[in-house]
């Protein structure tokens, strides 16, 4: 009867000033807001979604021969894939050997006047498709371009120039041995001289470059090659 009575009584009240009613309404919602808020609170996932870190090494198969590359090393946005390729163009730090460090954004504000001294070495894997060896073409095609002399150069490292007319004309032959080095360089003009310098694994040929000043530190740049050609060919190459 109580109870009767109280709603009796709230209903003449509210009939008596109709801006109770609308007071009870916003009440309502304002208390039925809240709950929707705290359980949508409750209830909201509270990880992020987060990009699929790429794998520190990718396997490649080119001419048919297993290579386990750097992932950050990859040149090429488009060659970053494992499985067959016909070519993979890497860079790496010298003499560290590590891949570089993502290349920064540069402005006209920020570019600088002077060039910057190159700090790398460049692989490219590609397959020969039975082409001459890298080893044969320095003892049978070389050779008919070359001049007859030799020039020591330095701690085991000579020199023989290319003949002008011939088709490497302005470029120098380096050999040494312990470590193998043989480097077919461009002479320095108004672009510093770059070397090239190759070798075969199984069905594919790898092809360095570096600066020609490197040559002052051969064994080091020839262990480089070496060191770089046994870790992406692996144990089992």
């Amino acid at each position: 009867m109580t109870l009767l009575s109280t709603a009796q009584h709230l209903a003449r009240d509210t009939r008596r000033d109709p801006r109770s009613h609308m007071i009870l309404i916003m009440v309502a919602v304002t208390i039925a807001a809240g709950a929707v808020a705290l359980v949508a609170y409750l209830l909201w996932p509270t990880w992020a979604a987060r990009p699929a870190s790429a794998p520190d090494r990718l396997p490649v198969s080119v001419g048919a021969t297993l290579f386990n590359v750097p992932t950050a090393a990859i040149r090429r946005k488009i060659q970053r894939h494992s499985g067959p390729q016909e070519r993979v163009d890497l860079s790496f730090v010298f003499p560290s050997l590590e891949p570089p460090d993502a290349p920064k954004h540069v402005s006209a504000d920020t570019v600088e006047e002077k060039a910057q001294p190159i700090d790398r070495i460049f692989v490219s894997i590609s397959a020969h498709r039975d082409a001459l060896a890298p080893d044969m073409r320095v003892r049978t095609i070389y050779p008919r371009y070359l001049d007859q002399a030799a020039t020591p150069i330095n701690d085991g490292l000579t020199m023989r120039a290319f003949r002008d007319g011939s088709p490497y004309a302005n470029e120098d032959l380096f050999s040494a041995g312990a470590p193998d080095l043989n480097a077919r360089c461009t002479r320095d003009g108004l672009t510093p001289g770059m070397c090239l310098s190759e070798r075969r694994v199984d069905g594919a040929d790898l092809t360095f470059r570096f600066p020609r000043s490197w040559l002052s530190q051969w064994r080091d740049v020839g262990n480089a090659m070496e060191r770089l050609t046994a870790q992406m060919r692996g144990p089992r190459g």
